[in-house]
């Protein structure tokens, strides 16, 4: 006769969710998944904005550096692109606290965050987050070759500065259009 398995004890393992009622299923545009993408909208936005913000900083920051050997009283003169690429993780941060803000547990055993929702969030905080790391790119790569230029040529600075303004513009765009989607609602429940 061979032994039978002993059953595990009552209190095994993490509880992955806190006790009380199951969330509701009956509204298929409530699911318990809905928040998953609102946070996902929330990470992507603050990742990505501060990869463009990185890039831009760490690509103009070895042109400076360059420079700064030759020329080392243009050093301030040509932080701008540090300075514009950092404003690029800001408005990440904008968007994925507003997110973040906005994804609601469930109260009483129902949802509360619609898959409207979700996906608004998801949609803003990436719209908002590749904006921000393409406008970074371009910050950096301007912000490297600019400053070297305007080293040897000062009337070049003015073009500098002007094509890095259009850069961060592309970030701006993202930033509003992630706002614009983030304030998107939808009510679980008919309420």
């Amino acid at each position: 006769a061979r032994p039978q398995p002993r059953p595990p004890p009552a209190n095994s393992g993490p509880r992955l969710a806190p006790p009380g009622p199951p969330c509701s299923m009956s509204d298929p545009l409530c699911p318990p998944s809905a928040p998953f993408f609102g946070f996902m909208g929330a990470a992507a936005a603050l990742i990505f904005a501060n990869l463009g913000a990185a890039y831009g900083t760490a690509k103009s920051g070895v042109g400076i550096s360059s420079m700064g050997v030759l020329k080392p009283d243009l050093v301030m003169k040509s932080i701008i692109p540090v300075i514009m690429a950092g404003v690029l993780g800001i408005y990440g941060l904008i968007i994925a606290v507003i997110i973040g803000n906005a994804v609601e547990a469930p109260a009483g055993g129902n949802m509360q965050y619609s898959l409207f929702q979700g996906f608004a969030h998801l949609s803003g905080g990436l719209a908002c987050g590749l904006s921000g790391l393409a406008a970074g790119i371009a910050i950096g790569i301007v912000g490297d070759a600019g400053v070297r230029a305007s080293a040897h040529q000062p009337k070049l600075y003015v073009g500098m500065v002007l094509i890095l303004i259009f850069a961060e513009a592309l970030g701006l765009y993202g930033l509003i259009v992630g706002l614009i989607l983030t304030s998107k609602t939808s009510s679980c429940g008919g309420a």
